[in-house]
């Protein structure tokens, strides 16, 4: 199982009402370090869609192949626009240098600190 399949699998999506959260969300965004063979099968195999854009290399390599047309439609850009605010987000919490790091020898710890950060951020910009 590779690192985007394991983040996958151990998610959540919190549901509107009562209920457990489902453990299949309906659409995955990911960036052009994604859009492996393995990732979009497994994708595929659990009915999630994938807006994930092709690296520019294969974009040339299918183009010399006769088969599905390449395209990242408008729909698609659309949805990628808010793609930016997770990164952000992410670039936020790897200003913190254990994070950044990785220096946490338990997964629980780094998870913690995670959450420390996320909160001390979210409340430092909420004070604004």
């Amino acid at each position: 199982m590779g690192s985007a399949q394991y983040v996958l699998c151990c998610g959540r999506v919190p549901r509107d009402g009562k209920g457990r959260p489902r453990t299949r969300p309906d659409r995955v965004l990911a960036d052009k370090g994604y859009p492996s063979r393995a990732n979009r099968a497994w994708l595929r195999d659990r009915r999630i869609a994938a807006t994930i854009p092709e690296r520019d290399d294969q974009i040339a390599h299918r183009r010399k192949k006769p088969g599905r047309p390449i395209a990242f439609g408008d729909k698609q850009k659309e949805r990628y626009k808010g793609r930016n605010v997770v990164e952000r987000c992410f670039n936020r919490l790897k200003q913190w240098r254990g994070i950044a790091m990785r220096s946490d020898k338990l997964a629980r710890n780094y998870r913690a600190a995670v959450s420390l950060a996320a909160a001390l951020i979210w409340i430092k910009t909420d004070l604004r």
